[in-house]
């Protein structure tokens, strides 16, 4: 099986004319099936331009980025929407509604499948929930929640869908030590049981024990 994400000689720029800058430099690396890992690196060193690339929520320059067997640069708009559909991402502001329960957050991903009922969104967002320890939330309202609670939820929104990569950027720059742990726990181990592949910028240097390999940008 090949490699979830493989990327070779990408460079990437920013601006144009003099005010263009290279903020990506003849990058390669390859995240392989059901591995953890973590990129650091200063601030303006690229690290979330190159999830973001690997995401397809950001257009490839030059350079190859193949990402689950597709090669998005130069993709098909579709092609892209395709990939997208099928990753997970988790980000330091969880994005929840409050106007929606903490199910009803969650179910939100699955509604882009169109063969799922509602009865088995419901069904699936519950025990997702249940997953990370908020089977007693399932009904309530986020804006009650704690920092921590909520980006549970985001990352219960995140695997409610099965994805085959997670994509997580700063997950717990605004959360306390305790919770921060927490959080990347349960990213690891519901990944090592789902034999998901997780990509994750972070400059907490508290939590970079749980990577199976540490990428550095500079």
């Amino acid at each position: 099986m090949s490699a979830p994400v493989l990327i070779e000689n990408v460079n990437h720029y920013f601006g144009t004319g003099e005010m263009r800058k290279q903020v990506l430099s003849e990058v390669s690396c390859e995240i392989r099936g059901g591995e953890i890992v973590i990129l650091t690196g200063p601030s303006g060193s690229g690290k979330t331009t190159l999830l973001t690339l690997i995401g397809a929520l950001r257009s490839a320059q030059e350079g190859s980025v193949r990402v689950l067997g597709h090669e998005l640069l130069g993709a098909h708009p579709k092609t892209l929407t395709e990939v997208r559909r099928e990753i997970g991402y988790i980000f330091q502001l969880h994005n929840l509604l409050d106007c929606l329960t903490t199910t009803q957050n969650v179910e939100m991903s699955l509604q882009l499948d169109k063969t799922v009922s509602a009865k088995e969104m419901r069904k699936t967002a519950r025990e997702m929930l249940e997953a990370v320890g908020l089977g007693d939330k399932i009904d309530a309202d986020p804006s009650r929640l704690s920092g921590g609670q909520k980006q549970r939820v985001a990352i219960a929104r995140a695997l409610a869908r099965r994805p085959q990569l997670i994509l997580a950027d700063e997950p717990t720059a605004s959360l306390d030590k305790k919770s921060g742990r927490d959080v990347v726990n349960l990213m690891h181990d519901l990944a090592k049981k789902q034999n998901v592949s997780v990509v994750l910028v972070t400059h907490d240097n508290r939590i970079l024990d749980v990577a199976d390999r540490i990428i550095h940008l500079e």
